[in-house]
């Protein structure tokens, strides 16, 4: 028998409103939501400020930082003030937001948001993996809703930050960020929320029973 999903890994296109999904959906299971969460965990474990491991969160480092010149002054690449005594970068925030995940998914009943979780649990029993994208017209509109003084520039910044995602991702799990087998399922928000987690709970096994469906 298959081990029953407890958890639901939600990667995201920006704009999508894929993380706010995420959060109804954990709010409709009971679950708990891991997203700023982990980045915050983050910055704890390696003992700097949370403002300071959000500047990292899903990035990869700059070439001059890859190339050994971490030498250079820049008050953002400091070790940690304490614990382990290392440089605290995009790198060493990945890792630690991997052992994050890895123990959320040993307690289960969480949905995790973004930041290679479909990569770091590909595989796992009891794990079920979700996509979400939107059509450019929506995310445009979106953006224009959101940063009115930014609207001229939509295309180019929801552009930017998918592919900061994805060179993320590729960088330390050699994985494609949007590959198709990374996930069981993949929606388009246009859909509706109400929508989404229908489908999701009826794929990952979650449908609610007859009589809780009638209470709703």
């Amino acid at each position: 028998m298959h081990r029953p999903v407890r958890v639901i890994t939600v990667e995201r296109e920006y704009g999508s409103h894929g993380a706010q999904f995420a959060h109804d959906l954990s709010m409709r299971l009971g679950w708990r939501l891991l997203d700023a969460e982990l980045v915050t965990g983050a910055a704890r474990m390696a003992g700097v400020d949370p403002k300071t491991a959000a500047k990292f969160d899903e990035r990869v480092d700059p070439w001059y930082y890859r190339y050994g010149k971490f030498f250079w002054f820049d008050p953002v690449y400091a070790p940690a003030t304490s614990g382990e005594e290392r440089i605290f970068n995009a790198e060493r925030m990945l890792e630690l937001i991997r052992e994050e995940i890895l123990e959320a998914s040993e307690q289960g009943n969480c949905v995790l948001v973004g930041r290679g979780a479909a990569c770091a649990l590909a595989g796992r029993p009891g794990c079920f993996h979700v996509f979400v994208y939107a059509t450019a017209k929506a995310k445009k509109e979106w953006f224009a809703r959101t940063f009115p003084d930014q609207a001229q520039h939509a295309e180019q910044n929801l552009m930017a930050v998918d592919k900061r995602r994805a060179a993320a991702i590729r960088k330390f799990y050699q994985q494609d960020w949007c590959s198709r087998g990374l996930y069981h399922m993949l929606l388009n928000s246009c859909m509706g929320t109400e929508a989404m987690i229908a489908a999701v709970e009826c794929a990952a096994g979650l449908c609610p029973a007859p009589a809780e469906q009638g209470a709703r």
